[in-house]
C-alpha cells in the first residue's frame, strides 16, 4: 500500500481516499492529449524482416504480446509499409518487456520534437521553503499517452506472431521524452510548488496545510486527465526524499548515497572511455564540490588527443583524492526568493569562478551553487583587470535565472572594478571596448558591487583556479546582449487624441476630413492633401488607412519606443508601417538608428575595403618582408621573405632587440645583398632609432604596415603561420634548428601557389639538391663516364710505355718548396 508519514494524519487519508481512482491497477489513458510523430519530407517507409526469438524465452515473449494486446497498447494488423523488429528485454522478475528497435526504422527520419526537458537547477529552485515532500511516480508513463491516428503506422512492430501496431507511445521513440514532458507540463500547468520531470512528480508546501492543498490539486489534475500512479513507489509527507539522483529535505540539497557509493566503489579506469565515465559521475555533483577540477587536472591530461594512456601513481592518487572530496562536500541550500542574494566572483591566470549564496537572517552565507570554467588560450592573455571582469560576467550569465529582475550584492577582490563596473558611475568612455560591452550587459541588472579582500574571498578564488577541460574552438564569436529598461510608459491613444486636438496643423486636418474644407495656405498641409481621400477619424485620432498619425509632440517618445529592441532601420520601418505615420517618418527613423550610441558600439564591423596588393618586384631580393614568430621552445624566430621569389630566411634568436635584429639581417644581406625596401610591422625593434640608422647606412627604404592591421604585411604574417604549423607537425626528436632546416629545404624546392614556381628557381635560377635527387638515376653521369673512357682509350693508343732498368741514369724533379 501507499507509504504514509503516520496513521494519525487524517487529512492525508481523506485526500488519498478522495482520489482513489488514481491509484487503481491497470493502465491509465491520458485524455485530450495525443502524441503526433512528424517525419522528414521525402522519407521512405522501411519494412524490416522478423528477428528470430530464442526458444527459451519464446513463450514469455508471446505472453508479453498478449498482455499488451489485452491492455490496448498494441493491436494486430495484417499489413504495413513500416515494420520495426522487436528486442525482448528480460526484467528482474523474470518477465519480458517488448521494445521496438526503432533506431533502425523510424528514429532516423523523425523530425525531433524540440520541446526542452526541465533544467535540474530550475526544478530544485522551485522547492524553496518546503518542509516535507511528496513524490508521485506515474505507472508506465509513456504508455498512458495515446498516439495520433496519422502516426500509428510508423509504430508497427514485426514479431514471429505477425504484425502489431502501437496505440500508445512506446519508450524507444526519439521524440517520446519531449512529447511526454510537453503533455505533463500541460496537465500540471498552474499548480503551485509542483515540479515534474517526465514521470516523476514532486509536491511540497511551506506549511502542512499548503502541502496538503497542493497534493490534493495535483491528484485531482491527474484524475481529470485519466492518469494512474504506482502505489508502491509513492511517498507522502516525507522529511527526506530521493529525486533525480539527489536527496532533498528542508535544509537543502544532498548527494544520493547510492550514487556516491557507486563512485566510491568504482575501480581504476583501464582506458579513456572508462575515465570519461568516472569524470562524468563526479561532474554530476560538481555543484557540491570545491576544488574538484584542480584534483582532476592529471586525469584531464590523460584525455588529451596527443597523450598516450599511462595510469601513473599520480593518476591513482588523484583518483582516490577525488573520491574523498566527494564524501567531504557539504549541503547546498534551496533558492529562496525572499532572502538576499550574493554573487562572489574571482579570476586566476587560468580560470574564473563564481559562488551564488543566500545571506541568512543571522548574517551567515549559505551557498546555492558553485560554478567555474577554464580560460581559453586568448582569454588567458587578458590583463588581470580584464580577467576579473570576465569572472563577473561569467557569474552573472551562469546564474542569470536567479539574478535577473531582483537586486543582489556583487563581490569582487579587485577594487578598480567597483568603480568601472559600478551601477552608479555610468559606462566608462575611456575603457576598452570589451569592458564597455560588459558594463552595458551589467546595466540590465540591479546590483550593488562591493570590494572584499582576497583572503576573505576564498570561496570564489578557489573555484577560479579549477582547470576544467575547454574546447579548441578559441576564436568563436561571443554574442553580446544589451538590456535596456524603458522608464517611460508607452504612448496611448488618449495622449494621441489630446495632442492631436491641440496641434495647430493636425486640428485643421481633422476639420478638413470632417467637412472637406481645404485650408487656404496649403504649405504645411501638402503631405496630408495628397492623402486626403485616405484620411479618417476614429475616437478622436487621425488615421491614414489603418495607421495612426502621431502629433509632433509625441514623435520622439514613439521613436524611442520603436527602437527599444535596437533593431535596424529596415525593421523599424516595417514595424512602423503597421501602426503609425507622420510626414518624414522614414528620415526620422534613419536618424534615430544612426544616432543610437548603443547600436554604434556593438554593430558589426564595416564592409571590407577593396584590396590593394603590393606591386610585384621584377628581381629577387628587391623587396623583403620581415616579422617575428614565437616564442618557440623559449626562442624567437626572425623571418624574412623575398617578395619576388617567396624565398624565406629564418634566424633563431634569443633576444629581439634592435641591435640583435640588425646583426641577423646583416648576415642575410651579406649573402644576398641589400634590398631596396624592407616592410615590417610596428614592433619596437623596427621603430627604434638604432634600427633606422642601420637601414639608412644600408640604403634601404623602410615601410611600416598600418597599425592594428597586420594584413598589410601579409606575406610575412602568412609565412609566420606556415612555419608555426610546420613546427607543430614536426614535434619529435631533433632540435629546433634541425626542424627548421628540413622545412626550409622542402619549402624552397616546392612550387609556390602564387608564382607557380619554386622559390629556389626564382631566387637562385636552379633547384636545390635534396634527398629526392638520390631516387633518380643520373643519365648525365653515365654519358660523362663513357666519354672519359673514350678519352683514356685514345690516349693509351698514342702513349708509349716507359721502362726503367737498374743502374740507368735519370733526372728527378723536386716538387717541394726550395731548390729544384
Amino acid at each position: 500500500m501507499v507509504r504514509m508519514v503516520s496513521k494519525e494524519n487524517t487529512g492525508l487519508s481523506v485526500v488519498l481516499e478522495k482520489h482513489a481512482e488514481v491509484f487503481k491497477d491497470g493502465l491509465g489513458t491520458m485524455k485530450d492529449i495525443t502524441a503526433k510523430l512528424d517525419i522528414k519530407p521525402g522519407s521512405k517507409p522501411k519494412c524490416c524482416k522478423v528477428r528470430s526469438v530464442p526458444y527459451a524465452i519464446r513463450a514469455k515473449v508471446e505472453t508479453a504480446l498478449k498482455e499488451l494486446v489485452t491492455s490496448g497498447v498494441i493491436v494486430p494488423v495484417s499489413n504495413s509499409d513500416w515494420a520495426t523488429p522487436i528486442v525482448p528485454v528480460l526484467k528482474k522478475d523474470g518477465s519480458i518487456r517488448i521494445c521496438g528497435d526503432f533506431k533502425v526504422t523510424v528514429n532516423p527520419v523523425l523530425s525531433a520534437d524540440q520541446y526542452p526537458l526541465p533544467l535540474i537547477d530550475d526544478l530544485f529552485a522551485g522547492l524553496a521553503g518546503g518542509q516535507r515532500f511528496s513524490k508521485i511516480d506515474l505507472s508506465q508513463a509513456y504508455l498512458q499517452m495515446k498516439v495520433d491516428e496519422t502516426s500509428k503506422e510508423l509504430l508497427t512492430i514485426v514479431t514471429h506472431k505477425g504484425l502489431f501496431r502501437y496505440q500508445r507511445l512506446p519508450f524507444c521513440v526519439t521524440s517520446a521524452p519531449s512529447l511526454f514532458q510537453r503533455a505533463m507540463d500541460q496537465v500540471l500547468s498552474g499548480l503551485a510548488r509542483v515540479q515534474c520531470y517526465l514521470d516523476d512528480i514532486l509536491v511540497t508546501g511551506k506549511t502542512e496545510a499548503e502541502h496538503l492543498s497542493n497534493l490534493d490539486s495535483t491528484l485531482q489534475r491527474l484524475k481529470q486527465y485519466g492518469l494512474r500512479v504506482r502505489k508502491d513507489k509513492c511517498e507522502f509527507f516525507k522529511q527526506t526524499v530521493k529525486y533525480l539522483g539527489h536527496v532533498i529535505n528542508a535544509d537543502g540539497l544532498h548527494k544520493a548515497p547510492f550514487k556516491v557509493r557507486a563512485i566510491l566503489e568504482a575501480p581504476a579506469p583501464q582506458n579513456t572511455s572508462q575515465l570519461r565515465s568516472f569524470i562524468g559521475l563526479l561532474n554530476y555533483y560538481g555543484r557540491f564540490i570545491k576544488g574538484l577540477a584542480t584534483l582532476l587536472r592529471p586525469l584531464h591530461q590523460l584525455l588529451c588527443s596527443n597523450q598516450s594512456w599511462e595510469w601513473t601513481q599520480q593518476c591513482e592518487t588523484t583518483f582516490q583524492e577525488a573520491k574523498k572530496a566527494l564524501v567531504k562536500s557539504g549541503v547546498l541550500t534551496h533558492f529562496n526568493p525572499n532572502l538576499p542574494l550574493q554573487l562572489a566572483c574571482d579570476a586566476s591566470p587560468y580560470g574564473v569562478g563564481a559562488v551564488i549564496s543566500h545571506i541568512m537572517p543571522s548574517g551567515e552565507e549559505r551557498p546555492i551553487a558553485f560554478a567555474s570554467r577554464t580560460l581559453n588560450k586568448s582569454e588567458s592573455k587578458y590583463a588581470q583587470i580584464e580577467r576579473e571582469a570576465l569572472g563577473i560576467i561569467f557569474g552573472v550569465r551562469k546564474f542569470h535565472q536567479y539574478l535577473y529582475g531582483r537586486p543582489f550584492i556583487l563581490l569582487t577582490d579587485h577594487r578598480p572594478l567597483t568603480t568601472i563596473l559600478g551601477p552608479h558611475t555610468g559606462i566608462p568612455s575611456l575603457a576598452a571596448s570589451q569592458m564597455q560591452r560588459w558594463a552595458l550587459l551589467l546595466s540590465a541588472h540591479t546590483y550593488e558591487i562591493r570590494y572584499r579582500k582576497a583572503e576573505l574571498h576564498a570561496n570564489a578564488d578557489g573555484l577560479s583556479r579549477l582547470q576544467l577541460p575547454v574546447t579548441c574552438l578559441e576564436s568563436k564569436q561571443k554574442d553580446i546582449f544589451y538590456f535596456e529598461q524603458v522608464k517611460m510608459a508607452p504612448v496611448t491613444s488618449t495622449q494621441v487624441r489630446r495632442c492631436t486636438r491641440t496641434d495647430p496643423i493636425l486640428s485643421e486636418v481633422m476639420e478638413m476630413v470632417k467637412d472637406g474644407h481645404v485650408p487656404k495656405d496649403t504649405t504645411n498641409f501638402k503631405p496630408y492633401l495628397t492623402r486626403k481621400n485616405e484620411l479618417s477619424i476614429h475616437s478622436g485620432c487621425l488615421l491614414w488607412g489603418q495607421r495612426v498619425i502621431i502629433p509632433p509632440t509625441l514623435r520622439k517618445p514613439v521613436l524611442q519606443q520603436l527602437h527599444v529592441g535596437h533593431c535596424g532601420m529596415v525593421r523599424m520601418k516595417e514595424l512602423a508601417r503597421s501602426y503609425f505615420w507622420w510626414p518624414g517618418l522614414n528620415g526620422d527613423i534613419e536618424g534615430k538608428a544612426r544616432s543610437c550610441p548603443s547600436c554604434q558600439k556593438v554593430r558589426n564591423e564595416p564592409q571590407l575595403a577593396p584590396l590593394h596588393p603590393w606591386d610585384w618586384p621584377e628581381t629577387p631580393w628587391q623587396h623583403v618582408h620581415v616579422d617575428f614568430a614565437g616564442p618557440v621552445e623559449g626562442k624567437m624566430l626572425l623571418i624574412v621573405v623575398d617578395a619576388h621569389s617567396k624565398w624565406p630566411e629564418v634566424a633563431v634568436m634569443h633576444s629581439t632587440t634592435a641591435e640583435k635584429t640588425a646583426v641577423k639581417l646583416g648576415e642575410m644581406f651579406s649573402r644576398f645583398g641589400y634590398p631596396e625596401q624592407l616592410i615590417s610591422d610596428n614592433g619596437p625593434q623596427f621603430t627604434s632609432h638604432e634600427f633606422a640608422v642601420f637601414l639608412q647606412q644600408c640604403g634601404i627604404q623602410h615601410i611600416k604596415s598600418a597599425p592594428y592591421h597586420p594584413a598589410t604585411n601579409g606575406l610575412a604574417e602568412r609565412m609566420v603561420q606556415t612555419i608555426k604549423h610546420a613546427l607543430k607537425m614536426s614535434q619529435g626528436q631533433g632540435s629546433l634548428q634541425q626542424h627548421l632546416n628540413d622545412f626550409l629545404l622542402s619549402y624552397q624546392n616546392t612550387s609556390h601557389g602564387t608564382t607557380k614556381a619554386s622559390p629556389a628557381s626564382l631566387m637562385l635560377k636552379h633547384s636545390l639538391r635534396s634527398g629526392f635527387d638520390l631516387l633518380r638515376p643520373s643519365t648525365v653521369k653515365e654519358v660523362v663516364t663513357r666519354q672519359q673512357q673514350k678519352q683514356v682509350h685514345r690516349r693509351d693508343m698514342k702513349a708509349k710505355r716507359r721502362l726503367f732498368h737498374p743502374g740507368q741514369n735519370i733526372l728527378a724533379r723536386n716538387y717541394t718548396s726550395g731548390p729544384k
